[in-house]
């Protein structure tokens, strides 16, 4: 793994604004805007640093998946946070009808230098972006300036295999709906989702267009509906689910939710099981089962333990997003455990590429390794000041 700087493409960013990547600055709080799309620099990686990694990344995804069923088994909801037994019992069943029910993708965030084993610093399994930046732009840049080279990236190919593979199991004979919010201010999440509805058509799906403030509610029918009145059957959301069941439609959401099996009238993708992958309860669920993981960091959620005079920790919020509430903690700090519910991970900050702190992004879909993208930070927390940069393998 090696960091390497190179002049921009003359007119990057019309270019990559043309596939896809809408938001290519970042507007800064002296209101100046600078690269979100950083093609000043670029990764290399060896292909065995490559395949290494897609191993440790589909063994983490399978952990992953044992520690939800623990969860679900030993009823251990109460340490994410989910405490209405509404919610437990809605996610328990969809847990276990999880073969009925489409899931398409998640991103592992790694820390990684090229010299030790990849650590798991946290996993999106619900709703994660930079998606485009990772399928799209950055395999276009490698076709430009590195061409018969290679990148980690079958991120198309398999998001198109995986919605048809998964066609089956979408209600018939209504449209696959996807979902973002008007809020986003960016254009982030409304890429993601056109990006993932393009994906769903070259499957052959029949898909449609709606703002999550769109979604109606039909008193009479006691269904979900579209602007044009028309039953919303299944809807992939760039949503997460934390948010419906606790929103003022959420009664609605919990009562409808089709679960597999006939039990409801509205299945949204991503299933919410995937509630059990994006809360950091499940970093200390990990190191609980899997103590001593050469790819885990110790995580506890009562407190820092012995990290508060070992290596320092990091306190994550359950449920944050973009680094917001993280905060960094060295040795000999106060221990005291915050008020909000947390995660206390191990200290490990994040490899220093000239001045550039770097985490990797590896995504995968379905079950299967399916592609990295790399952001950096000038700080130790991976914000939304982030920098996108492409790779290759050279």
């Amino acid at each position: 793994m090696e960091r390497r700087t190179t002049e921009p493409r003359p007119g990057w960013q019309e270019t990559v604004e043309e596939q896809g990547l809408i938001y290519p600055l970042t507007r800064y709080p002296d209101d100046s805007l600078r690269p979100y799309w950083d093609e000043s620099a670029y990764y290399v990686f060896t292909l065995d640093e490559v395949e290494a990694l897609e191993e440790v990344v589909e063994e983490l995804h399978r952990m992953c998946l044992a520690a939800a069923d623990h969860i679900v088994t030993a009823d251990r909801f109460a340490d994410l946070g989910i405490t209405d037994p509404r919610i437990a019992r809605l996610v328990a069943e969809a847990w276990h009808r999880r073969a009925e029910l489409p899931s398409v993708y998640g991103r592992f965030d790694l820390r990684y230098d090229g010299t030790g084993p990849a650590k798991l610093l946290e996993y999106n399994a619900d709703t994660p972006t930079s998606l485009v930046e990772a399928a799209s732009p950055q395999w276009f840049w490698m076709e430009d300036r590195f061409p018969g080279a290679d990148q980690w990236n079958s991120l198309h190919e398999r998001l198109v295999d995986a919605w048809r593979k998964q066609a089956a199991l979408l209600p018939p004979g209504s449209p696959l709906y996807f979902a973002h919010s008007s809020a986003d201010e960016l254009g982030e999440d409304l890429m993601t989702v056109a990006y993932l509805k393009e994906t769903a058509e070259q499957a052959g799906l029949d898909t449609d267009w709606i703002s999550v403030e769109e979604i109606g509610w039909d008193r009479l029918s006691g269904r979900f509906v579209d602007n044009g009145l028309r039953f919303i059957r299944s809807i992939f959301k760039l949503y997460p689910w934390e948010w419906l069941t606790t929103d003022r439609f959420a009664d609605h959401v919990l009562t409808t939710l089709d679960n597999g099996g006939g039990t409801g009238t509205t299945l949204w993708i991503e299933p919410a099981w995937k509630m059990l992958l994006s809360n950091k309860a499940l970093l200390a669920i990990l190191w609980e089962l899997y103590p001593d993981h050469p790819n885990l960091l110790p995580a506890h959620l009562d407190g820092p333990r012995d990290l508060a005079t070992t290596t320092g920790w990091v306190a994550k919020p359950l449920l944050g997003r973009e680094g917001a509430g993280v905060t960094l903690h060295e040795p000999g700090s106060d221990p005291t455990p915050r008020t909000d519910p947390c995660c206390y991970q191990q200290l490990a900050p994040l490899p220093d590429f000239a001045g550039n702190h770097v985490v990797l992004g590896a995504w995968v879909v379905e079950n299967e390794s399916a592609g990295l993208g790399i952001r950096e930070s000038s700080g130790l927390v991976t914000d939304e000041y982030a920098r996108f940069l492409p790779h290759v393998i050279l």
